[in-house]
């Protein structure tokens, strides 16, 4: 178990750590009362020590030596490593270069102060530094492959965090064979001089085993999928309680909450769902033309008060994780797929926000409520866009309620985009299985109406709430996206002006969202759009009343997903209280660790989640080397280019070494490859026809090389210009 002091100074040296009070610093720590006292001479003594400083109204603050700099390291395959500093008052400087040699022992994710060698003199040159202290592990815990040789047990991670495979005791320990995945406790981690030390805790099945890769990347990610047996218990009972509840009161007592079954509220997921956390229902005054919409949303609350077992467990994963054929939930399934799941014909509890708009979508006014629904009709999105594409047999009430549904949501999508929303079209991964789960394909999501009804009908309920709770000056947890660097967006600009896009001098958003409509029936909308996303700033959860640059909105936060997201869940209590008392309040303090702490699990759930759709899709392009797929490049460097194949939502690399035609050279300004002699020109956006040529499934590494097509056609147009 660390000391305070290591404790203190780990969660002060994070990169999102903003000030805090020590009292509010203790809660985030988690100190309890009895170890009050020793928390406050640890403070003194490091305050005495200078290791930390004391800055306004007595927040604590890193204190770094004169010269250096934190931030989150990252290692390339080479074992060139790159240091990211921590942001500062919402900034993040340029990257600085790590020589291997200078690197210590530090490890991908992991942050560390580092002391400059040299500053940057030019915006094209990194500044360059040396490690000096570890001052936090991203992990201990590994997953590899494990091998045996000269008598040794060894284990290549998966990825390219480390170059060399790490020692981990005796042949067979633990009963491992080659080729086991297995995970294992770092005990040293290597140097450019030691290889490091583990020792193997989990033995997870032979590489390939079906099951194996999704195991694979839960324990690198540190995911939690086992819940601790008092939270289940805590679950099962209270679905007997409402299961009594119901069975001798129905819809006759309803605890005080609004009666809403007999309105007819439809739910549409996609159709793999399992939990349904949002119901919907518009009505339409026929003679004033004005709307109603009433987004209602699963009272989780109800099922899991603050401060219990359910709650406890739900605040640790802070979401609910959706890996290909596997999802970890944020609840128990008899609350997530049961209990507070909307399911058709059910009486289910909820939290109702009525909104009501003139005809041309003005907001009119908000009233929010505890309900209680019987959906009418589960939907999956193909079953909308159907009924809204031809005259099926469905009842007239509920083909009345889709195509209103429809057309209010054209209108609140239209004011959506005038006000300067920002429609970025990054395309999802869907994996395609065989009958016996095995991956055959892929495709990316599609985005249509029936999408953007749910769409905008939970953006105007975020806002909604979001709206009134800052009408009542109480702090929560909003979902924040701060305006962009003015220098990230001109770099930006610049890029889209070399495709040929016009782009004024002075631009805004408005300007922003005619390059994003330009670009959609283009080659290269996908590589605009990343570039756009690029230059934007993360969002995250915090308190802090920044407003949200995508969505043009001051006022946001996430009300419509509490079976899934925690930040929503708090949302839910602070209404929950004020619609019973009149009043609530909050700690703003506790707020900020809060929105930290699941701001950091969304992105490990994301990116756990692109890792094995990765994963899944080499695994299945490793047996299909030699095929020839359609292009699109994504990213060039003076290295080569990148591109993603239009049939599969993979990226893979074109090195320059494998460009013989011609001598490349790199034209940063126009991200382009050009052939110095035929002029031929590799440029970001352009289609090009390629070959898997490598797949490294254990470093998650593809590489492509022209088709032969391809590269018989440029010889073509070069022999064609030396006769001309």
């Amino acid at each position: 178990m660390p000391s305070l002091e290591d404790q203190i100074l780990s969660a002060i040296a994070r990169r999102s750590y903003e000030p805090l009070k020590p009292k509010a610093l203790a809660r985030k720590l988690g100190v309890t009362a009895p170890q009050y006292a020793d928390f406050r001479r640890a403070l003194q003594s490091l305050h005495r020590d200078g290791r930390i400083e004391m800055g306004k109204n007595h927040t604590i603050k890193p204190k770094q030596p004169h010269g250096t700099i934190t931030g989150t390291y990252r290692r390339t395959s080479s074992g060139l490593g790159f240091v990211r500093p921590h942001l500062i008052e919402g900034q993040s400087g340029a990257e600085i270069r790590i020589k291997e040699d200078r690197s210590l022992d530090a490890a991908t994710g992991d942050s560390v102060l580092v002391h400059l060698l040299r500053k940057s003199n030019r915006p094209d040159q990194l500044a360059s530094g040396e490690i000096v202290r570890i001052l936090e592990r991203a992990t201990n815990q590994f997953v590899g492959t494990y091998f045996e040789r000269d008598g040794q047990g060894l284990v290549r991670v998966d990825g390219t965090v480390f170059s060399h495979s790490i020692y981990v005791g005796d042949p067979g320990a633990k009963g491992a064979r080659p080729d086991d995945k297995v995970v294992f406790e770092m005990l040293r981690f290597p140097t450019p001089e030691d290889r490091g030390e583990g020792v193997i805790t989990e033995i997870l099945g032979p590489r390939g085993q079906p099951g194996v890769d999704t195991l694979s990347i839960i324990r690198a990610f540190g995911l939690p999928d086992a819940f601790a047996e008092d939270a289940l218990e805590e679950a099962r009972a209270a679905a007997a309680a409402f299961e009594r509840s119901h069975a001798e009161h129905g819809t006759e007592n309803l605890a005080g909450r609004e009666d809403f079954t007999n309105d007819v509220v439809v739910t549409i997921d996609p159709a793999e769902a399992r939990d349904f956390d949002d119901a919907v229902s518009v009505t339409r005054d026929e003679e004033t033309g004005h709307w109603q919409l009433t987004v209602h949303i699963a009272d989780v609350n109800h099922f899991a008060p603050p401060g219990g077992a359910l709650d406890r467990e739900a605040r640790r994963r802070a979401t609910s994780i959706y890996l290909p054929q596997r999802v970890i939930p944020m609840f128990p399934e008899i609350i997530s797929n049961s209990l507070a799941s909307l399911q058709q014909d059910r009486l289910r509890y909820v939290k109702s926000v009525v909104i009501d708009f003139a005809p041309e979508g003005q907001k009119t006014g908000v009233r929010i409520a505890n309900g209680a629904i019987r959906v009418a009709r589960r939907f999956t999105y193909e079953q909308v866009l159907e009924r809204l594409h031809s005259a099926s047999a469905t009842e007239p009430e509920i083909h009345d309620l889709l195509f209103r549904m429809r057309d209010l949501a054209k209108i609140l999508r239209k004011r959506r985009l005038r006000r300067g929303a920002l429609e970025l079209n990054v395309p999802e991964a869907e994996l395609e299985y065989n009958e016996k789960g095995e991956v055959v394909g892929a495709h990316f999501r599609k985005h249509d109406i029936s999408h953007q009804i749910v769409e905008e009908f939970m953006l105007a309920a975020n806002e909604a709430v979001a709206e009134q709770l800052s009408s009542l000056h109480v702090a929560f947890l909003r979902r924040v996206h701060p305006d962009p660097d003015p220098k990230k967006l001109s770099a930006f600009a610049e890029f889209a002006r070399s495709l040929g896009y016009k782009m004024p001098t002075d631009f805004d958003r408005f300007a922003l969202q005619r390059i994003l409509d330009k670009s959609a029936d283009r080659p290269e909308v996908y590589a605009v759009h990343y570039a756009l996303l690029r230059s934007l700033k993360q969002a995250v959860y915090s308190p802090a009343e920044e407003g949200h640059y995508a969505l043009a909105s001051k006022d946001y936060c996430h009300f419509t997903s509490p079976i899934r997201r925690y930040p929503d869940l708090t949302v839910h209590r602070l209404l929950d209280r004020w619609l019973r008392s009149g009043r609530c309040g909050s700690d703003e303090a506790e707020l900020i660790g809060l929105g930290d702490h699941c701001s950091k699990m969304e992105r490990r759930a994301d990116m756990a989640e692109r890792e094995l759709i990765k994963l899944k899709l080499l695994t299945y392009l490793s047996a299909r080397v030699g095929q020839e797929l359609e292009a699109i490049v994504t990213g060039v460097a003076d290295y080569g280019f990148f591109a993603q194949a239009e049939q599969w939502p993979v990226e893979g690399m074109v090195h320059i070494s494998t460009l013989t035609d011609d001598y490349y050279y790199y034209e940063e300004a126009n991200h382009s490859l050009i052939g110095r002699r035929s002029k031929k020109r590799y440029r970001l956006g352009d289609k090009v026809r390629v070959v898997v040529a490598r797949v490294d499934v254990q470093r998650r590494q593809l590489d492509f090389r022209l088709a032969p097509t391809e590269a018989a056609e440029s010889k073509r147009k070069k022999g064609k210009k030396k006769q001309s």
